[in-house]
């Protein structure tokens, strides 16, 4: 038996939350002290390019690469890591198959003034670095403009107080894991705006060969939410899209049914494309793939360059 176990995450602080989440659910779960469980903060290149869309300079895999890289090379034995900041395909040697119980994945909107969407100024400035959060909003308000924002949650609200904006969008997850509720102006609901797939959803990775983490991380997979990964991520997978594509897929299981949703929207956001099916949850990777493959056959690839 191993033992201690290091955890591999970004250094940001809700990332460390994420961390120091898993690091509980083992020791409570897989016979581990609290001393024989390490954090290690790796700086990854998608926390240092704070000016730039991810698009331009590599896409999702700026904020899992660096972390990746010491897990093959057993620098840590688990990296952690969120759901929707991942590449759809995994890194050779490794597996992503754990997942703990999805936090809240519904988008919300911080503004100074506590304006909600409807009565923000005309041509009022919002923060984002998602073209998908940018289509969906401007389906709601069409005048508004959307300017990128990168950083931190905190760098983001910081950013919004000095007037750079008007109001800025987040995950609701984030917000409520740093304890930052009081500045949650309004939240949309899932049918409102569709979120990123997997978003509200801690991924644990580790080595595909590493079958002792792999029984650990097994004790620990919160089953719903496994199935609900899966299915989201395998629309993006039939999609082949990149950190470019703007797309929203949502699930939730109902007793045993999988409810899945997902838009998908043309590279100048001019054209939405939507997809809603239920199935028996037994058949979640199955209604991710049909899904994805409705999508690209009704977009006739336009949310491609």
């Amino acid at each position: 038996m191993k033992k201690k176990i290091i955890i591999g995450s970004r250094g940001s602080e809700l990332a460390t939350l994420y961390a120091q989440k898993v690091k509980d659910q083992i020791i409570k779960s897989a016979s581990f002290r609290k001393d024989e469980i390490f954090i290690k903060s790796i700086s990854t290149k998608g926390d240092q390019i704070k000016d730039t869309r991810l698009s331009e300079v590599g896409g999702k895999g700026l904020f899992s690469s660096e972390i990746e890289k010491q897990l093959l090379k057993k620098e840590i034995d688990i990296a952690v890591h969120a759901l929707k900041d991942m590449p759809v395909n995994e890194t050779k040697g490794l597996i992503t198959d754990s997942f703990l119980e999805r936090n809240d994945p519904r988008e919300i909107l911080v503004t100074f003034n506590k304006k909600k969407i409807k009565d923000l100024d005309v041509n009022s400035t919002i923060g984002t670095s998602s073209y998908r959060r940018e289509f969906q909003i401007k389906k709601k308000r069409p005048d508004l403009n959307c300017k990128l924002i990168r950083g931190n949650v905190d760098t983001r609200i910081k950013k919004l107080k000095d007037g750079l904006y008007d109001g800025i969008l987040l995950s609701s997850a984030g917000m409520k894991f740093l304890k930052l509720d009081e500045y949650i102006t309004e939240t949309f609901e899932t049918e409102e705006i569709i979120p990123s797939a997997g978003q509200g959803i801690i991924a644990i990775q580790c080595r595909e060969n590493d079958d002792e983490v792999i029984s650990i991380l097994k004790k620990i997979n919160h089953d719903q939410t496994y199935r609900r990964a899966h299915s989201e991520r395998n629309v993006l997978k039939v999609l082949e899209g990149d950190c470019e594509t703007a797309v929203g897929v949502h699930s939730k299981i109902e007793g045993d049914q999988l409810t899945l949703e997902a838009e998908l929207f043309s590279l100048d956001g001019s054209e939405r494309y939507y997809e809603k099916k239920i199935v028996e949850k037994s058949k979640f990777r199955e209604i991710g793939e049909e899904i994805g493959g409705i999508l690209k056959k009704k977009s006739n690839n336009s949310y491609k360059k």
